[in-house]
């Protein structure tokens, strides 16, 4: 039997607030073989992880329709650009209907308004013939109702059916009681005369509730489509085309969706990486900044990878295909913000939660205000008042506010990090790096570069520095060391000119000999020199000595039997490291160092970087035992590494952050990736987790103190102050206001930069 759980997300249609998203949910969960069913009202997506065995695509989207809702077909081979466009496209046509049935709705209530209102004038009721002026606004009101709100009824219908209720069905009860109220007193108004009441009607109340609410609909609509922006903007810069060459060496330019696995590209300078790659001929600097964030072109030599999308700066040369469509970098990065941005945060389980039985409460309140109204209220004005409170409760209380205040605030955060380097996996990891009060930092390739480096370069006396660096670097070339790599490197930064080098041979565990215009040099350690029978001059001696203090190996250089120089080479830290733990010591964030190192490097590297407590000589194994220990202290512990020795502290810790630079295993295990090996990438994530809390916590605020004080008044508790705002127009109108609130509030976020904060 099949127990592999697989993964689907269903795009849903028909929700019109969170109770239909809890509904859709529910169904889904209630579904056999379904392990979790998390459904986003904001992105109205649905992501079910399932046993295959009991379960599958088809019987998830019967369990949706089965619901009352909806499913959009996809092509399982869609690729992200064109998931999107046709996604961009429903919406707009959607968006388009919405704003006809506004204006509809609109133009209709300009003329029902004034019409309505002739009935205040005593004088005006003598001259016109009430009888038709109510026929004449029935008529004008039910194209409202059949066309404008149509959804609203048919939607509230349908939740009905299923024994369940929305933010539709609030909305239908509300302006159906007016209207059908006022339906009896324009067809039979001998029933309200002869007992003693004004046949009123209320179809300017209609008619304005459903403009007013599909108003607040069209700035909804408007407002979610910019909180995906961050995804249609990384989709942009795809390269549309593609310079291919073929096998006789002839380039064409064919369409992206043409290129294949270990094709041939061109990339002149100012074009786009059609998709990833190794370099296999040329040189040149591509900027990456859509990935990493980094404003600076990274330089690109044979055999490094590059990346589609990214932009071609200076050289022209020819990469070989390894990646292509879903398996690009840049499909990875859409793919993982939209998990992020489907993904459900802690704290909106209480928004949730209250989402759910919010619409029956309310329907009883309103019932409750009612018949309260209609037994207190005096008699000639007792079953107006009612109705207007019945409705005015009915529409104020519509929960749109509470669904879309945390689901917008995590889309447009998760979108606004991946714009700086800072992939975040779901909004769990968002809500807990706001959370985090330590951060643990693993030395070698977070802190420093987590590669050798040349840091001294110390002539003996009587040596001239650029002739003896030439001789250095010619012997070093011909090794693969590591340690061989800095000194070249070294040498190249310095421009020394090449020189041959004959007869080189590796020294194991020691260094390695050549001959350099015909003189015998050895570069390695003390021990290669005293095997040689090389005496270390006393001066020499002690610049060594103080190189060792400093935790830095020295590579010794003899020629033709004399000590010639030192070289003193380290794990150098990296330029933002000390500035990036300097903001995150003023955030409040105490700052902990982890190395293998002995005591004597982690000091030195620690007092560098402003860090005063670190943990020294911790073997692979025992990495995930100092974040235990932290967090046995009553911390929230962040983890930053990024190897796979720092995997298990990673999956341990309350957040793990993976440098970008680092291994596949380090960022499965993270919650956080950031795209660039740079330390500014922590407090990036861990400021826009702080913002982005923020603004999650003003939303509900507003979405629970809107509901809290609107009902109330709504119900006509504060009549004898407040009885001027008992308007179901009014609360219509408070009801968009407050979604659109919410909204504008979670937009905001785009605005966010790591170094305005």
């Amino acid at each position: 039997m099949e127990s592999t759980i697989k993964t689907e997300t269903l795009d849903i249609e028909g929700m019109t607030c969170a109770s239909c998203a809890s509904f859709v949910e529910k169904s889904l969960t209630r579904t056999p073989g379904v392990q979790r069913a998390v459904v986003n009202f904001a992105t109205e997506k649905a992501t079910v992880d399932y046993l295959p065995a009991q379960a599958s695509p088809a019987t998830l989207k019967e369990a949706v329709v089965q619901a009352g809702y909806g499913v959009t077909e996809r092509a399982p081979d869609t690729s992200a650009a064109d998931r999107q466009a046709e996604i961009d496209e429903q919406k707009a046509r959607a968006y388009a209907q919405l704003k006809r049935r506004f204006w509809v709705a609109t133009g209709l209530a300009i003329v029902i308004m004034p019409l309505s209102m002739l009935m205040l004038w005593p004088a005006m009721m003598q001259r016109v013939n009430m009888q038709w002026l109510n026929y004449g606004l029935l008529l004008l009101t039910l194209p409202v109702l059949l066309y404008s709100g149509r959804e609203f009824y048919t939607s509230a219908w349908n939740g009905f059916r299923h024994r369940a209720a929305n933010m539709d069905t609030l909305i239908a009860v509300g302006t159906g009681a007016a209207f059908l109220y006022s339906l009896a007193a324009t067809v039979v108004p001998g029933f309200f005369t002869s007992r003693g009441l004004m046949p009123e009607v209320y179809y300017d109340t209609t008619a304005t509730i459903i403009a007013l609410i599909l108003l607040g609909k069209v700035l909804e609509l408007r407002a979610k489509t910019q909180t995906s922006a961050a995804i249609k903007s990384l989709l942009g810069l795809q390269a549309k085309t593609a310079r291919l060459v073929r096998p006789g060496g002839q380039e064409i330019d064919v369409p992206i969706e043409q290129v294949q696995l270990n094709d041939l590209i061109v990339v002149r300078p100012g074009e786009k990486v059609a998709t990833d790659g190794i370099l296999e001929e040329g040189h040149s600097a591509v900027d990456e900044a859509m990935l990493t964030g980094e404003s600076l072109p990274v330089e690109k030599k044979i055999g490094d990878p590059v990346f589609g999308a990214t932009l071609n700066k200076t050289g022209s040369f020819r990469f070989r295909v390894t990646k292509v469509g879903a398996d690009t970098m840049l499909s990875q990065i859409v793919k993982l913000v939209e998990d992020a941005q489907g993904s459900r945060a802690p704290i909106q389980r209480l928004a949730d939660k209250v989402s759910a039985i919010f619409v029956p409460t309310v329907v009883c309140i309103a019932i409750l205000t009612f018949v309260l109204w209609f037994d207190l209220a005096p008699v000639e004005a007792r079953l107006p008042l009612a109705l207007v409170n019945f409705v005015a409760v009915l529409i104020i209380a519509c929960p749109c506010a509470l669904g879309l205040a945390t689901p917008t605030a995590i889309m447009v955060s998760t979108g606004k990090g991946a714009e700086h380097g800072v992939l975040i996996r779901n909004a769990e990891a968002l809500e807990k790096a706001y959370q985090v009060n330590t951060v643990l930092l693993d030395k070698t390739g977070t802190i420093t570069r987590g590669e050798p480096a040349v840091t001294d370069f110390v002539p003996a006396a009587g040596q001239t520095a650029s002739e003896l660096l030439q001789i250095v670097a010619a012997v070093e070339r011909q090794s693969e060391h590591p340690l061989a790599e800095a000194v070249v490197r070294y040498a190249d930064a310095q421009q020394a000119q090449t020189i041959p080098a004959t007869g080189f041979r590796a020294v194991e565990g020691r260094g390695a000999t050549a001959t350099v215009n015909g003189q015998a040099v050895l570069i390695g350690n003390f021990r290669l020199l005293d095997e040689a029978g090389i005496v270390l001059p006393a001066a020499v001696r002690q610049q060594a000595d103080a190189l060792l203090a400093q935790a830095k190996t020295v590579l010794y250089i003899a020629v033709a039997g004399q000590v010639a120089g030192l070289l003193g080479v380290a794990d150098t830290v990296r330029d933002t490291s000390a500035a990036a733990i300097q903001r995150l010591q003023g955030m409040g964030i105490e700052v902990v160092m982890m190395t293998g190192d002995n005591p004597q490097t982690a000091a030195q590297v620690a007092a560098q970087v402003g860090i005063t407590r670190y943990f020294a000589e911790v073997l692979p194994q025992d990495k995930a035992g100092k974040v235990k220990e932290l967090q046995a202290e009553g911390r929230v512990v962040a983890m930053v590494g990024d190897g796979i020795n720092d995997a298990p502290a990673l999956a341990q810790a309350d957040i793990g952050l993976a440098m970008g630079g680092g291994t596949d295993v380090a960022m499965e295990a993270a919650g956080i990736t950031l795209m660039r090996s740079d330390l500014q990438g922590v407090v990036t994530a861990i400021e826009l987790s702080r913002q982005t809390i923020r603004t999650i916590k003003q939303n509900l605020f507003f979405a629970f103190i809107y509901n809290t004080l609107g009902i109330p008044v709504a119900a006509g508790l504060l009549y004898p102050v407040f009885g001027w705002l008992l308007s179901p127009m009014l609360a219509a109108g408070a009801m968009a206001l407050s979604s659109v609130s919410v909204l504008t509030n979670s937009l905001r976020l785009r605005s966010f930069s790591p170094l305005k904060n």
